[in-house]
């Protein structure tokens, strides 16, 4: 079979550069990250909650690392998603403007510096398992919406495994490694194309670029963690964003030995840009804010080849999941970094520019007479 034919009958997965498909082992990093440092290509994602689920794949074929996504299907393969009107959220505009009132007084109070409050979208979507074919919306976001670390994951749940279903057009890197350089570039600050970025978006980045020198300082080298990037203006479809990037050399008892997946998820996960700082305080209070899972949403998406010494795990933001509840839903999250300096009504309008061109993608507009 071509894994082209129907990627959703063995498993496969598709990102920039690298195909793969056939599972054939499971591991929990949380548990097994020794057994991901072994060898093999193993194919990631790993929840916001903390479910770090690892498949190794019998099949990889590579392209060029440095192009731009292809486009998995041939237009004629359409996607069918749900109506656009029959989306809801976690919270609506009134319960997320009183998030950022909360957090903003717990900032007052000194319990944190920034926190990212974020709201969950979902439509109905039914489909028989193990889902809807993600590789017609995978290949609606690469032409409507290009991103460089752009994935499309579907692992059949079995006996021995749990399932997974994730299309992303991520923009943002968690975790590269190649050898024993690690390197992660926080995405913080976000404007409409044409307007500026405010002071509080340039403070946003300046704290989570900070907390995550000290996350990965944890399995470097002392003194070789650097920031190559600070507050990089970087253009997307539909948006504007400030970016940074930290690298780091791996310590040599973490350099692609049994402990280095288990400490460097250990010191870095959940993502600092999608989480808060300091960490601790900024998941208490989210616990706190959000009424429901973010799933995949703001987790760890992306593979692991241990063969290579490399692996390059995004932050799985502009991300679809698609879970068998309640028949079949679709979920999308959008979130905004809160500090002392953020407008209420700015941080919802920041939630909706996120979503708003992913969301129509991916919904099926209603037909009109």
């Amino acid at each position: 079979m071509q894994w082209e034919d129907d990627p959703r009958r063995a498993g496969s997965a598709a990102f920039r550069g690298v195909r793969a498909w056939e599972p054939v082992e499971h591991a929990d990093l949380a548990r097994d990250g020794a057994r991901v440092a072994e060898g093999g290509f193993w194919v990631v994602v790993a929840t916001f909650e903390g479910t770090l689920d690892a498949w190794r794949m019998a099949r990889v074929e590579r392209d060029d690392a440095d192009a731009a996504p292809v486009p998995e299907a041939s237009p004629e393969r359409e996607w069918h998603g749900p109506a656009a009107s029959s989306w809801s959220t976690s919270l609506d505009e009134a319960g997320y403007t009183a998030g950022v009132r909360r957090i903003r007084n717990d900032i007052r109070e000194g319990d944190v510096y920034q926190a990212n409050l974020c709201r969950m979208l979902e439509a109905p979507l039914p489909a028989p398992a193990p889902g809807p074919d993600a590789v017609a919306l995978a290949h609606r976001l690469a032409t409507g919406n290009p991103a460089r670390y752009a994935s499309r994951i579907v692992i059949p749940r079995t006996d021995a495994w749990p399932g997974a279903w994730v299309v992303s057009a991520s923009p943002e890197l968690y975790l590269g490694v190649d050898g024993a350089r690690v390197e992660s570039s926080p995405i913080k600050g976000t404007a409409a194309p044409g307007e500026p970025m405010l002071p509080k978006d340039e403070s946003e980045n300046v704290m989570i670029t900070d907390l995550i020198r000290n996350d990965v300082s944890h399995v470097a080298v002392p003194g070789s963690v650097t920031v190559p990037e600070f507050l990089g203006l970087h253009e997307h479809p539909g948006l504007v964003h400030l970016q940074s990037t930290v690298e780091a050399t791996l310590a040599p008892d973490h350099d692609w030995t049994p402990r280095m997946w288990p400490a460097l998820l250990d010191g870095t996960f959940p993502p600092g840009s999608v989480s808060g700082a300091p960490k601790s305080s900024a998941l208490r209070i989210i616990g706190r804010d959000e009424p429901v899972p973010r799933g995949a949403y703001c987790g760890g998406i992306g593979w692991i080849d241990a063969d290579a010494r490399r692996a390059e795990l995004a932050v799985g933001i502009r991300t679809f999941q698609w879970v068998p509840d309640q028949g079949g839903l679709l979920r999308f999250g959008t979130g905004a970094g809160i500090t002392w300096g953020s407008d209420p009504y700015g941080e919802w309008a920041e939630t909706e520019l996120k979503a708003r061109r992913l969301i129509g993608l991916a919904s099926t507009p209603t037909m009109t007479a």
